[in-house]
């Protein structure tokens, strides 16, 4: 049955939520732009901030409900935080777009507010260092790399279980490593700050 709730993590997170609002509003391939990825800030770049915006809001969603539904049926952390894990990398790595996906960060944050419905702190006080990580800085890489290790490093600190915690410590990486090429044009001074260009 486990796997059963893995499958449908990975299938609920690999909805394609910026690709299908860009093709039915645009025509277009959201990975024909910018960054190249499925994810709210590249479809912002295509359809305005309202609609990245909407597509942040839905890709938390689908992460975080899919932790919810299946903890409906099972109180065992460690298949809830594979669950929360299944469905970022269905999100990343979705079948339907030849695993050429998003890089996490919404539904990363949707996994981590809904682990535990009744202490969302890590992810709560996350968002405020995301909020003020793009204030400070202008990078939003920057902002979803560091608000992410925040809210991992913060688990433990609420007393959520050791699942959650290290399952929030590989989202986090995974997330980095997915922002690899931001990072680099961040050392070498290319990357665009909020509001520029790609």
């Amino acid at each position: 049955m486990s796997i059963f709730w893995l499958i449908f993590g990975y299938l609920a997170g690999s909805c394609p939520t910026g690709y299908l609002a860009v093709k039915i509003l645009k025509g277009e391939d959201v990975r024909d732009f910018g960054s190249g990825n499925i994810g709210a800030t590249n479809t912002g770049r295509v359809l305005g901030k309202k609609w990245a915006v909407a597509v942040a809001v839905i890709d938390m969603l689908k992460g975080g409900i899919a932790v919810l539904l299946v903890s409906m049926f099972t109180d065992s952390s460690s298949i809830l935080a594979l669950t929360g894990v299944f469905s970022v990398l269905g999100h990343n790595y979705p079948v339907w777009l030849r695993l050429r996906g998003g890089k996490g960060v919404a539904t990363t944050f949707g996994v981590f507010a809904c682990y535990d419905f009744l202490n969302p702190f890590p992810a709560l006080i996350g968002g405020a260092v995301w909020y003020a990580a793009l204030k400070t800085t202008k990078y939003v890489c920057v902002a979803s790399i560091t608000a992410l290790f925040a809210s991992a490093l913060l688990m433990p600190v609420f007393g959520m279980p050791r699942p959650y915690y290290l399952s929030g410590l590989f989202l986090a990486a995974l997330s980095a490593w997915r922002h690899k090429g931001n990072i680099q044009r961040l050392i070498e001074g290319k990357e665009d700050k909020t509001g520029q260009n790609n």
